[in-house]
């Protein structure tokens, strides 16, 4: 049975308080809370096997190892990769979409082109536009309408013989939309163009197939998951990881080294150069083993219930529009009051204890479409409650009577 009261006990930050008030956390897209399991884990490692992997023959060193390894098959599991060697660690999305990046600048040719979404994070649009600039590439937009959906008939209007590329989120960290990944993927494939799917939006609230899917690269992040900062993975197909040149250079990525040829590893460590976060990419495991422990469903079910029930209220307020009303989405309100900057809300909303996030979230593009400068964005997890949506809906009246 889905606990909300339980779940709470496990995270020892909702017990503080912040300028006098009880902490109502909604800036989970940015990063959510660890719980003490994952907490558990991370004194564990430092307290009791602390050691460098894959390279040494004593106790603590093969500990270690087979604990990072025992990590990299519960998530090659929780995504459904055929293999754990497809799974690579990385430091989070913004490391696994540059190494990508990186290696299709081998591929590609003056005159090739991409294809990106106009709902993107700034580190899947970035990325791409310097490859661009390195090989004269061409990067198309899909365009989105008002209500925070890619328009899918000019998508497929974009898809030609020159498209090598495809990359898109999964779910909109800016608007929540969920958008239509497997018509995306299954398209790119019909005119030979290779897909990445920016999942760390999604990864929190629902779990991808990534067989299923067909997807060519998928990336995460593990601090949206539960888990720690500073750590992510990116799946990748066998025969694209395969293609694809080393993006990083150094210890545990080669085979042979000579001062006249290096030779390098095999998968996954040929892009997992120098010593790795060790102690993350085992809390990653034990925040997998969590989500799971609750269930993906259940979390998505109680998350849609939190959706619908701040959405009632926060449209009751006068002058409040929402941004992003597709009928696909996740647990994200973005808004913005008519004539209140979204800076101003959500300081006076922390002053009563609401984390909340302002701004343009990493994704310009989207502000700029609707003509603003950003909003004010509240993000629900699993451990989110009704009565904390209360507080924030009576903290966003109070600053709009304020700042009117």
């Amino acid at each position: 049975m889905f606990d909300i009261n339980k779940i709470r006990e496990d995270f020892p930050i909702l017990k503080r308080k912040v300028n006098g008030y009880p902490l109502v956390y909604f800036d989970n897209a940015a990063t959510s809370q660890t719980p003490k399991q994952v907490i558990d884990c991370i004194v564990d490692y430092y307290s009791n096997y602390n050691a460098n992997i894959h390279r040494g023959v004593h106790s603590l060193s093969q500990e270690a190892t087979d604990k990072y390894e025992q990590a990299r098959n519960k998530i090659r599991g929780h995504f459904n990769a055929a293999r754990s060697y497809e799974i690579i660690f990385t430091s989070g999305t913004t490391h696994g979409i540059n190494l990508v990046a990186n290696g299709f600048g081998s591929f590609l040719k003056e005159g090739d082109e991409l294809i990106v979404s106009a709902m993107e994070h700034h580190s899947n649009i970035v990325p791409w536009q310097m490859l661009c600039e390195r090989t004269g590439a061409i990067l198309k937009v899909i365009p989105m309408d008002e209500n925070g959906e890619l328009i899918m008939s000019s998508y497929k209007e974009l898809l030609n013989e020159n498209t090598k590329l495809v990359f898109c989120n999964h779910i909109s960290n800016a608007l929540g939309t969920v958008n239509p990944i497997e018509e995306i993927i299954q398209l790119a494939h019909n005119v030979g163009a290779a897909v990445l799917i920016d999942g760390a939006q999604a990864c929190p609230h629902l779990k991808p197939d990534v067989q299923k899917l067909d997807v060519d690269f998928y990336v995460a992040s593990a601090h949206k998951m539960c888990g720690p900062t500073g750590v992510g993975v990116l799946y990748g197909k066998e025969e694209w990881l395969n293609k694809l040149p080393p993006y990083q250079g150094g210890g545990e990525m080669i085979a042979e080294v000579t001062f006249e040829k290096t030779t390098y590893a095999d998968l996954p460590h040929k892009f997992e150069a120098g010593t790795p976060n060790i102690c993350g990419g085992i809390a990653f495991g034990a925040a997998i083993d969590y989500l799971n422990s609750i269930g993906m469903e259940e979390i998505m079910a109680w998350e849609h219930e939190l959706l619908e029930y701040a959405t009632k209220a926060l449209e009751e307020i006068e002058g409040l529009r929402i941004y992003g009303t597709s009928k696909h989405k996740t647990s994200v309100i973005s808004f913005n009051i008519e004539g209140v900057h979204p800076y101003d809300i959500g300081t006076i909303v922390d002053k009563l204890g609401v984390a909340v996030r302002t701004g343009h979230h990493c994704a310009q593009p989207i502000m700029d479409y609707f003509k603003i400068p950003g909003t004010v964005r509240a993000s629900f997890a699993f451990y989110n409650t009704k009565e904390e949506i209360d507080v924030l809906v009576a903290a966003v009246k109070k600053a709009h009577l304020m700042l009117a």
